[in-house]
């Protein structure tokens, strides 16, 4: 039986090929968990898709043609993902319109001068593009929010104390089966903010 949400968002924690996703419902005051999921961004079966600017352990990849070739085959990875996700969840009637992403860095990744700290800011930049890409062709709108400011831009737009969000973050997990992760609780604390947006 299909279970329908007048208002519901998706909040993610991006990783490197992979993406916590969690899918809450309001009221914005307690929402609670509708799904939860790990998305692929990469194509597992690839070498080299899950950190295309890596060359091998501590090197920029050079390749340009291999690198935009990965490119390639990360944004159809990251896109079947989602299309298949946003499929779920129409078919069991949700309508969302929202998604907020928690990455790890905003960074310029030509401000780095370390080839191998470069190397994973293109990578953050590059899933974190692929995926709000990927959610905008479903029709979504993104928005972006760095982990470590996450809590104190949650706390203002939500109007509650960090600690309280952590709390109440803590108790969303009681509502779901297995091990409730820290990634978990970013992209739920995303989703809530997608609730109020």
């Amino acid at each position: 039986m299909a279970r329908f949400s007048q208002s519901a968002a998706l909040g993610f924690r991006v990783k490197s090929g992979w993406a916590v996703a969690v899918l809450l419902a309001g009221p914005v005051g307690s929402p609670h968990v509708l799904d939860r999921r790990v998305i692929q961004l990469c194509d597992p079966t690839i070498p080299g898709s899950k950190q295309p600017h890596h060359a091998s352990m501590g090197t920029l990849q050079t390749d340009e043609p291999k690198v935009e070739r990965l490119r390639k085959l990360i944004a159809k990875a990251a896109l079947g993902s989602v299309t298949e996700m946003m499929k779920d969840y129409k078919s069991e009637g949700h309508q969302l319109r929202r998604a907020t992403l928690v990455v790890g860095s905003d960074i310029d990744p030509a401000k780095i001068s370390n080839p191998h700290i470069r190397a994973h800011a293109l990578e953050g930049r590059l899933f974190r593009t692929v995926l709000q890409d990927a959610l905008r062709s479903c029709g979504l709108e993104c928005s972006v929010i760095v982990e470590r400011n996450a809590y104190k831009q949650a706390a203002g737009g939500l109007k509650r104390s960090e600690p309280e969000l952590k709390q109440l973050l803590k108790q969303l997990g009681h509502s779901v089966e297995g091990r409730w992760s820290a990634d978990e609780k970013l992209a739920a604390l995303a989703a809530w903010l997608a609730l109020v947006s």
